[in-house]
This record gives structure tokens, sequence and C-alpha cells, in this order.
């Protein structure tokens, strides 16, 4: 156990960690990689009239920062890039079609980005690989 906490406390932030990961992962390797019928990152970028740079950013933002969820390490950092892409994806793409995902609203995306939020407020907990980290980047 780490800081005192329990083993079910511990379980249960792998838990959250996994539910984060596995739709931001998903996504992100559409984006980065045009897995699982995705756009890749020019079309992404085409499709939201930005520069390609952002294709390639967003999907490996997306990409690595499921990974250290999922992982738990550098998990905090995972967790920031997974925050600032929902801030973008609810404000270019969500917001205006309110909260009912049925309707493309940001019902989910905001899940994901709250999720994040816990995580990047409590840590991976100790069913992580922060563990293997030098010391001074266990916390990050």
């Amino acid at each position: 156990m780490s800081n005192g906490s329990s083993s079910a406390n511990d379980f249960a932030l792998l838990l959250v960690r996994v539910a984060c990961a596995l739709p931001v992962l998903y996504h992100g390797s559409q984006i980065s990689f045009g897995a699982f019928a995705g756009p890749g990152p020019q079309n992404f970028a085409n499709y939201q009239h930005l520069p390609v740079i952002y294709g390639y950013l967003v999907g490996l933002a997306q990409f690595a920062g499921g990974l250290a969820i999922l992982l738990g390490a550098l998990q905090r950092i995972g967790s920031l890039c997974i925050i600032i892409v929902m801030v973008g994806a609810i404000l270019r793409v969500h917001l205006h079609r309110g909260f009912n995902i049925a309707t493309g609203g940001m019902e989910f995306a905001l899940t994901v980005l709250l999720l994040a939020l816990a995580l990047l407020i409590s840590g991976p907990g100790a069913y992580s690989l922060r563990r293997i980290l030098p010391a001074p980047l266990r916390n990050l």
C-alpha cells in the first residue's frame, strides 16, 4: 500500500484508470495511426480546419496520455494531456450540440475529462507501474 491507502481504494483507482484510458487509447489510435477506420492525423486536422501539426499533437496527446493513465506511470502528465484534449473537443465539437451524446453533445467528452481530472488529483494508486520510474518522476 502506498501513502496509507487501502487496497480497495487502489483497486478502485485502477478501474478508474482503465475506464478513462480505453476510450482515449481507441480514439488516439484512430487519430495517430488511422487504426479502427480512423482518420489519421492529416484527415483529422483537415476535418477540424486546423494545420496538420494539430492532428499529430492531438493524436499523440490522446495515445500517449491514455497509455500513461493505463499504466499509471507519468499518469498525472497523461491526465493533463487528456484534460486539454477534452476541453478542446468540448469547445470545438460538442458544446454547441448540447449535453446528449445521441446528438453529438458533450456528455462523453465531459465524463472522460472528469475522470482524467480525478486521476490528476488522486494519482494512480498502488496498482501502477510508477514504482519502476526513478524517484523524481514517480509523482508525475
